[in-house]
């Protein structure tokens, strides 16, 4: 984080009261044209130049009721150690009171939203809400941004981690491949945003500094949204984050914090955002001791199985023991020896339950003890959230009663968790050596959904934590050198992952362009070691375009984490993978592993 610098001052003049800082300076107006009329606090940097005009109203809704703000009172200052805080109290139309709260510290605006009362949280609006001026004026009322472009660290379709700033942002724990939805690549991803006042000019190159930072700050346990939303219209903008009413109030809430800061870049942006987690004591400080096996190239089957399949298959059915032998004699062929081999979808019978498919794996201990007398480890593909197989008493169900997703917050499905990771991974069992752990994305999302009878309906990012929290602390305690690959790019799952994947790449900007898979690796790993450093990165290689992409993909993840190998036959159908291909990519191996000794 940057050097933070003395405690801010406040002064007054006639018609305004401001909070100077080293870099930024906020101030609202007093008399008749004061905050209570005209609801925004004034955002400028050390120049004077305004970048936010931040809306004093906010909304916390409930299933009971929407919450509306009939009146602000004037604001309040207080002075703490360190900072100057603001307080602003709303009549509300369902809470008996709530009030936004504004520390100003010597480096950034700190806001955070209290409420009193009780009922179930459904969306909760920061730097904007619904509400009835003096002036008559009302509705939904949002924050201005003096700025042009909005980094999103996030991958999406189209690729644009840099886009104009009134395009909205989703980060959560929900999405899939459907329009509107191929936004959970990362899930969670770094719950921060970052806004330049130069306009976006392509895809992937923030403009220059000074940029303004946004992020989100609270224990995960307390993250029970499925997602943030920058909701822009017309000149403003909110953040929306979605309870989807499964968290109940009970007397006092306070929302996540939302760290408004000044930055040089949006890679100054996520590396503060993680000393600010750190520091705070909401991740852990340290990356996991590295095993030197995690770092071995990596075979993973998906991408030889689809294309196995061609057009009209289903990859998942080509998960199968003599396929794999088959990949394997491919790989001896030439030359490759992947230290990891991933058994990937679909070897269970049931997702949830884990169990080998028999039929397709008719041997998988033996295959498993095989590949370790070879010298390498084996990891299994896990299907995050999938509720096959279960008892509807340990899933989230749908309004008719209908399994939706397995339930973290149930004992008896956490109990079983702890038994399928113990067969999966123990001597006893099948012997693996860890998982990948996938589908993330796929989290329960919706008001009427319900969770178990025996859940303490633990919900969203809050959720998807503990779901991973388990499998990890499970897979340790059977076998402590065991190797769990996530895509949950946030600090705060630093102590329930070993190594981060990258995930599937994507394929058009927002113009339909096709967009370089190698650039989309870099942005990527540009993330991950911002916001996760020290931690491995699987850079996956799923799916690639055509061959020469391919290849080029292939060159650039040597330099950037673990080589992991998709494709063996062919890349497209006119497009086969012979000899020479694949001893390239052996090439790469080579020396990747000359620089890891």
């Amino acid at each position: 984080m940057s050097v933070m610098g003395s405690t801010p001052s406040l002064t007054s003049d006639s018609d305004h009261q401001t909070i100077q800082a080293a870099r930024y300076s906020l101030s609202w107006r007093t008399g008749s044209r004061d905050l209570v009329t005209s609801p925004y606090f004034e955002l400028t940097d050390a120049e004077g130049a305004r970048w936010m005009r931040i809306c004093a109203l906010s909304s916390v809704h409930s299933r009971a009721a929407r919450d509306e703000s009939m009146g602000l009172e004037p604001p309040q200052v207080r002075t703490e150690a360190d900072a100057l805080v603001v307080t602003v109290r709303s009549r509300s139309s369902a809470w008996d009171d709530r009030v936004l709260e504004l520390r100003c510290t010597p480096d950034a605006v700190e806001v955070t939203l209290e409420a009193r009362g009780g009922g179930a949280l459904t969306d909760v609006t920061i730097l904007g809400g619904d509400g009835i001026l003096p002036t008559g004026a009302s509705g939904t009322f949002r924050s201005g941004f003096e700025a042009q472009s909005l980094y999103v660290p996030s991958p999406t379709e189209p690729v644009a981690f840099v886009r104009p700033v009134w395009s909205a942002a989703s980060l959560g724990v929900v999405g899939d491949a459907d329009p509107g939805r191929l936004n959970g690549v990362f899930s969670p991803p770094p719950l921060a945003l970052a806004f330049g006042r130069d306009p976006a000019t392509d895809p992937f190159s923030p403009g220059p500094g000074p940029w303004l930072a946004m992020w989100l700050r609270a224990p995960v346990e307390e993250l029970g949204f499925t997602t943030m939303r920058f909701d822009p219209v017309d000149g403003g903008g909110l953040l929306r984050l979605a309870y989807e009413g499964h968290t109940a109030v009970d007397g006092l809430w306070r929302s996540p914090t939302v760290v408004i800061q000044p930055v040089e870049s949006p890679a100054q942006a996520l590396h503060d955002y993680r000393d600010d987690l750190v520091l705070a004591g909401h991740a852990p400080a340290l990356a996991p001791a590295v095993e030197p096996w995690w770092l071995e190239p990596i075979f993973c089957g998906w991408g030889a199985q689809v294309a196995r399949t061609g057009k009209n298959g289903w990859a998942p059915d080509l998960c199968r023991q003599e396929i794999y032998d088959d990949f394997l004699h491919t790989l001896a062929a030439a030359s490759l020896d992947p230290g990891t081999v991933v058994i990937d979808d679909r070897w269970q019978a049931h997702y949830a339950t884990a169990e080998p498919d028999t039929e397709a794996w008719p041997d998988l201990r033996g295959w498993i003890d095989a590949r370790h007398a070879e010298g390498r480890k084996v990891l299994l593909w896990f299907k995050a959230w999938d509720p096959a197989g279960l008892p509807p008493e340990e899933c989230v169900t749908d309004a008719v009663g209908r399994p939706i997703a397995a339930d973290p917050g149930s004992p008896a499905y956490l109990a079983r968790l702890d038994a399928i990771v113990e067969r999966l991974l123990s001597a006893e069992g099948l012997d693996a050596d860890g998982f990948k752990v996938d589908f993330t994305q796929r989290a329960p999302s919706g008001t009427m959904l319900r969770s178990g009878a025996d859940s303490d309906g633990v919900w969203g990012v809050a959720a998807l934590h503990r779901l991973v929290a388990r499998i990890h602390s499970a897979a340790k305690r059977i076998k402590p050198d065991a190797l769990v690959i996530t895509h949950t790019v946030h600090p705060s799952f630093g102590g329930v992952t070993d190594m981060i994947r990258t995930n599937d790449v994507l394929e058009h900007d927002v113009s339909g362009r096709p967009v370089s898979v190698a650039a989309q690796l870099r942005a990527r790993y540009e993330i991950v070691a911002a916001v996760m450093p020290g931690y491995p990165v699987d850079t996956d290689q799923w799916p690639m375009p055509n061959r020469e992409e391919w290849l080029d993909y292939a060159q650039t993840q040597a330099g950037l984490g673990v080589p992991a190998l998709y494709y063996l036959e062919q890349v497209r159908e006119d497009e086969p993978i012979d000899l020479e291909h694949l001893s390239l990519i052996g090439r790469t191996w080579d020396e990747y592993r000359k620089r890891l000794r």
